[in-house]
């Protein structure tokens, strides 16, 4: 050997440990890494929610909770906040044949014994209709809205099958009064009256914890619909209508149609007729007569007639004398007087007589083109104008009027037109010349819509004389309620038939104002098909039907509305008592 040494093995083993400790390292600060990661991610992610929660998405639990604590519908009041339709929550009857889960019958009993026990928690069910939704097998409501402790005795009966879910119900507290006004509710949505008109604002969570006041008030409601109902029974009427209207704001203080209906119990019955019925011009009970019945008014239209004269100048001397003991003749046709008023009258007098003899004569002179100017200023060729959804259209003649039509429409006839028509034109005459429309919404204070012009002031005050006379010496004495001042005019019109006109068949009408010194209300009734009976001295005009009716009527509402009963005060009508031979009552 040379003498050099033999090269030293290599650490391995150390070796090894240093890599070993390395990737030790490697791996706690990979870990740490994405242990870091993890919490960044989950930290951004609740950011992000929190962003979500608070910025973009819509209050969710806090909002929810106070729907949830709202009632289901907004609630409807009167103008002085008396509840007229509120949202309650209530149980239903529903019948679940599957009930059972083994697929057997859904019921212990027999259909029939099920249905009479039913029958004895609600008498007014039909046991026999009952037994037939059980034996269909289908699921069924057997009844809407019932009471806790009849859904308790429900439950005695101890049928699976008969469950009661909570819903939320509409009630309306006074029941049937101002059904037709209100309408309501069927499936969570508004049908006929002003639920149908403010369903959205009262279906809005936004909404649904406010109250909504209308113009009517329920003491004056309640005593319209009391006299109406009373009146029409006295006479065997197949139908009534009634109204009472703010002169100055077109309020509807009450508005009546008769028959009436239950908002809390709507029958299929209360919707539609048979065809038979309805060819006899029998309606639905749900069917509102002062909006949607249109009909000849007859000599309630006489008034407005004349005021149109005055105010045009076709009249400008009320002392004139027209002829009154003949027929007028025109086209073949004949307007005559039931009965013979005088060889000569003059305008006052024919209307406190109801001459259509001189009404059509003053009619002819204005010409037809100036009268229907003047119908058309007061609305009656379109529907009416209020909020409810059923309005009926008027019969009006389209194009320019012959001679003919404007003769006949000065007294009434060749234009129908409804109630509501009525009580606005009446209203405009009588308050100073201003049209307004009707409203169901109660109006503030000076918030009055302006209206239009269609008389002059000096034409109303004039008609205000004149209405207020033919209560005193014509027609409308039966109306006449002492110390309240009533103005107005009878009006039975026969209605239409195959081949002419019924004779047999009249709806009678009564527009009065009250107080004439100070009209303020403006009071519409009447009554379809009225019959001659002992309560109208077997007469069937409007003079012994609905005339009586506001008699009774303007002292209940009088004070409500604050007119009072004064007989030391009343319109003065001096000037024109020597033209009718008046100075007396």
């Amino acid at each position: 050997m040379t003498g050099f040494a033999a090269p030293r093995p290599a650490a391995t083993g150390r070796v090894r440990l240093v890599d070993y400790r390395r990737k030790s390292l490697l791996t706690a600060r990979l870990r740490v890494l994405i242990i870091a990661a993890a919490f960044l991610l989950i930290a951004t992610s609740a950011v992000a929610r929190i962003a979500w929660l608070g910025v973009i998405q819509p209050a969710p639990a806090t909002t929810s909770m106070a729907e949830a604590l709202l009632p289901s519908r907004g609630e409807i009041t009167d103008r002085n906040g008396v509840p007229l339709a509120r949202a309650f929550p209530a149980y239903a009857l529903w019948f679940n044949p599957r009930a059972m889960d083994d697929g057997g019958s859904p019921l212990v009993r027999s259909p029939d014994a099920v249905a009479a026990e039913l029958a004895t928690i609600f008498p007014d069910l039909d046991p026999v209709e009952v037994a037939e939704k059980l034996r269909a097998g289908r699921g069924a409501y057997l009844r809407r809205r019932v009471l806790p402790e009849d859904a308790n005795k429900v439950m005695q009966i101890g049928e699976l099958a008969l469950e009661l879910p909570r819903e939320n119900d509409r009630y309306y507290p006074q029941g049937s009064l101002a059904a037709h006004v209100l309408g309501f509710v069927q499936d969570g949505e508004g049908r006929v009256g002003m639920e149908q008109v403010l369903n959205e604002r009262l279906s809005d969570p936004l909404h649904r914890s406010e109250s909504i006041p209308l113009s009517i008030d329920v003491r004056v409601q309640g005593a319209l619909e009391d006299e109406l109902s009373r009146g029409m029974r006295a006479v065997n009427a197949v139908g009534a209508a009634g109204i009472v209207l703010d002169v100055d704001t077109g309020e509807v203080m009450a508005m009546a149609s008769m028959p009436e209906f239950d908002p809390n119990n709507v029958l299929p019955s209360d919707l539609t007729v048979s065809p038979e019925l309805a060819a006899q011009g029998i309606m639905p009970a749900a069917f509102n007569r002062v909006t949607n019945q249109v009909y000849e008014l007859g000599s309630t239209f006489k008034p407005l007639t004349v005021a149109a004269a005055i105010d045009n100048g076709s009249i400008t001397n009320l002392a004139r004398p027209y002829q009154a003991n003949q027929p007028v003749r025109i086209g073949g046709h004949q307007i005559r007087d039931s009965h013979v008023i005088g060889a000569s009258i003059n305008a006052p007098q024919s209307l406190i007589h109801s001459s259509n003899i001189v009404t059509a004569q003053i009619a002819d002179e204005m010409g037809p083109d100036v009268l229907r100017r003047y119908m058309v200023d007061l609305g009656m060729n379109e529907r009416p104008y209020i909020e409810l959804p059923g309005r009926g259209f008027p019969l009006w003649q389209s194009g320019n009027w012959p001679r003919i039509t404007g003769m006949t429409v000065g007294f009434g006839h060749g234009i129908a037109v409804t109630p509501l028509h009525l009580a606005s034109a009446y209203a405009a005459m009588s308050n100073g010349g201003i049209w307004r429309p009707a409203t169901l919404h109660k109006i503030e204070p000076g918030m009055a819509p302006r209206g239009r012009r269609v008389f002059k002031a000096s034409t109303s005050a004039r008609m205000n004389q004149l209405m207020r006379m033919i209560t005193v010496y014509g027609t409308g004495r039966n109306a006449d309620a002492p110390g309240f001042r009533v103005g107005g005019k009878t009006g039975s019109a026969e209605k239409p038939g195959a081949g002419g006109y019924r004779r047999t068949s009249l709806v009678a009408t009564f527009a009065a104002v009250f107080p004439m010194d100070r009209p303020r209300y403006v009071v519409i009734i009447m009554l379809d098909e009225p019959k001659g009976t002992a309560a109208s001295s077997y007469q069937r005009t409007a003079a012994w039907n609905a005339a009586p009716i506001v008699k009774r009527l303007i002292p209940r509402i009088g004070p409500q509305l604050g007119v009072l009963p004064d007989e030391g005060r009343d319109i003065d009508l001096t000037d024109l008592e020597p033209l009718v031979g008046g100075g007396a009552h």
